[in-house]
């Protein structure tokens, strides 16, 4: 059988991008999918569009970052699909500037989202996942184990995802909870450009910077083949999944020699 087939399935950021795309992935594997998004609108029309060929998946909107509403929603999809196997927190943001000319409200924003949410919807679920020896995967980045330039404060957010991901592995883990920290590279969109997307915040910045990933000299990972490649990870209960496979030499050699680390990000960077 399918791995895959009636497992119940939590995708935060489910309405646009990376989590709409695992949605579909999942939907296709014969899982049964709940994706939430704050954007009442989008996530219906997405809810609606998955359904065509008569997907079970359901919509659930509302903030992830408020206080309290991470646990009103794995309760509810626990309740609603009896029981939780699979959970994915996709939704995020990013950013440009450096990091001295990031504002407070700008770091507390992307911290809510990027931090604190994953953090929030692990304490959620932990529980049910452990029961169903199931999946938290959380969406990081190459900035998780890297800070490039210009990223703002983006860098600083993702970060303590990869300690979360492996405390959760440490203190969950022999109890069956499987712990997924995905640390992807630029990932190809149809959405408007890097530029487009970060306006004044790019001005006065190298032409680099309003590339995806910072101008990082990486090719665009197609969203199809990472999700794919995120439920591969998961029936294997791997740790991490890294893409592009090479910048984990990066990672090895940055934490080797901080100073080989810092000319390689320049060099990759222009």
């Amino acid at each position: 059988m399918n791995y895959w087939q009636n497992k119940a399935c939590l995708i935060t950021g489910g309405s646009a991008g990376l989590g709409r795309i695992l949605a579909e992935t999942l939907i296709a594997a014969g899982a049964r999918v709940v994706i939430n998004g704050r954007d009442e609108q989008r996530l219906a029309e997405t809810t609606s569009l998955l359904r065509v060929d008569g997907s079970d998946v359901l919509g659930a909107p509302g903030d992830i970052t408020e206080r309290g509403f991470a646990h009103e929603l794995v309760a509810s999809v626990v309740e609603t699909l009896g029981g939780l196997d699979f959970v994915c927190h996709a939704a995020g943001r990013s950013m440009r500037g450096e990091l001295t000319s990031t504002s407070r409200e700008e770091f507390d924003a992307l911290w809510k989202i990027n931090t604190r949410a994953a953090f929030d919807l692990a304490k959620a679920a932990v529980d049910p996942l452990t029961t169903s020896h199931g999946h938290y995967v959380m969406i990081g980045s190459l900035a998780s184990r890297l800070a490039p330039r210009f990223l703002g404060a983006y860098s600083e957010s993702k970060f303590p995802l990869a300690a979360m991901a492996q405390q959760l592995r440490l203190e969950r883990g022999p109890a069956g909870l499987h712990t997924l920290l995905v640390c992807p590279g630029p990932i190809k969109r149809i959405e408007p450009t890097a530029g487009d997307r970060y306006g004044a915040a790019v001005q006065g910045l190298p032409d680099s910077a309003t590339k995806p990933g910072g101008g990082a000299k990486v090719g665009s990972i197609d969203p199809h083949k990472l999700c794919e490649k995120i439920l591969r990870s998961c029936e294997k209960r791997k740790a991490e999944l890294i893409m592009p496979r090479r910048a984990r030499l990066l990672f090895v050699l940055n934490q080797l020699s901080p100073n080989l680390g810092d000319w390689l990000l320049r060099k990759m960077s222009g």
